[in-house]
């Protein structure tokens, strides 16, 4: 198959890039080149920026799709944009939305395809569902072949899956570990997450492209397997070698505190105990089981953190912040104890 990646070198996409070449289908990326190293051989690459419309429709000419699959598509006028680009040119458009925009706080812990979609706390999950809302439009009133695809918490090799971090990234909570300092937990840490690798979400998102019983519908794709907040942090001091030295805060406290949007990441997605049903993706997609275990893909990621440089950046701010809500919350602990 013909198959055309906008972006292609994320977290996710760029495992569907490598298993797809694997498979030996005709791969086309769409992106600026900024992050084109490391890509498999045999993919072909158009170098432009989506956002300029113009320019994409020259760049591809006349060209015709099985599949195009958009991963960086965040606000209804971006899809509008897809829309005009590629109604068509493409027997197929799978939409990259977000398991983060089903119902918070949620009626039923157990997450369908049939969860009712809101989310009041975060802007990023209501952007994602008003691009659903006009892509499925489009498929009702004008045929448009889309399908949504909605991950959860996707990590891969360059970094590891965390609740609470600063603005770059995971890298400042391993070196607190490390370096034995407390790290903060969101909540009592035992509420219930689902992080899958992103070479298992490949498999399933592949396992889509092409497949009759997926025009028209939605579907999350993710590991079955569930683990607390504290198997996560336990996971990652273990394979630093460390013992967890961990301070459990409340997620309100740490987002009225600031400064960071802990409303949208935390009250909106990660503080909610989440376990997905993915019956209706094994009904399409029958052979689809993810084999990644989260203490076998942490520990994978662990490793190769620490060995990549490139994925060790530092962030001073974050971490004199949790030192300051550290001291605080060590400090009051202490008093209300004496009196």
């Amino acid at each position: 198959m013909k198959i055309l990646l906008i972006g292609g070198t994320g977290t996710i996409s760029m495992a569907i890039t490598r298993l797809l070449t694997e498979m030996g289908e005709d791969v086309y990326l769409l992106n600026r080149g900024n992050r084109n190293s490391g890509l498999p051989e045999g993919v072909k690459l158009i170098n432009c920026d989506i956002c300029d419309e113009k320019k994409t429709a020259e760049a591809l000419g006349d060209m015709t799709f099985d599949c195009v699959g958009e991963f960086i598509g965040f606000v209804p006028e971006q899809v509008e944009r897809d829309f005009r680009l590629f109604s068509g040119r493409t027997k197929q458009y799978i939409y990259i939305s977000s398991a983060s925009a089903y119902q918070k706080p949620l009626s039923d812990y157990r997450i369908t395809e049939s969860t009712p979609l809101a989310n009041p706390h975060w802007q990023y999950s209501r952007d994602k569902i008003a691009c659903e809302e006009f892509l499925m439009k489009q498929y009702r009133e004008n045929g448009f072949p889309v399908t949504i695809v909605r991950p959860s918490h996707t990590y891969d090799e360059r970094s590891v899956p965390l609740g609470v971090h600063g603005d770059n990234g995971s890298w400042q909570v391993l070196r607190r570990m490390l370096d034995g300092k407390p790290v903060i937990i969101h909540g009592d840490g035992s509420s219930l997450w689902t992080i899958t690798h992103n070479s298992d979400f490949a498999k399933g998102y592949v396992g889509l492209i092409g497949n009759i019983h997926a025009i028209g519908q939605a579907f999350h794709i993710t590991s079955d397997e569930s683990v607390t907040w504290d198997q996560i942090y336990a996971i990652i001091a273990d394979a630093l070698g460390v013992k967890l030295n961990a301070r459990h805060i409340s997620s309100e406290f740490l987002n009225a505190i600031g400064p960071y949007d802990f409303e949208g990441t935390l009250i909106g997605d990660k503080a909610n105990t989440v376990v997905f049903d993915n019956s209706k993706l094994k009904r399409a997609v029958p052979d689809f089981t993810a084999t990644v275990r989260a203490d076998q893909g942490i520990r994978r990621t662990v490793e190769y953190v620490l060995a990549h440089e490139e994925c060790q950046k530092a962030d001073p701010d974050f971490d004199s912040w949790c030192d300051k809500v550290i001291a605080a919350y060590d400090r009051l602990t202490n008093e209300l104890k004496e009196k």
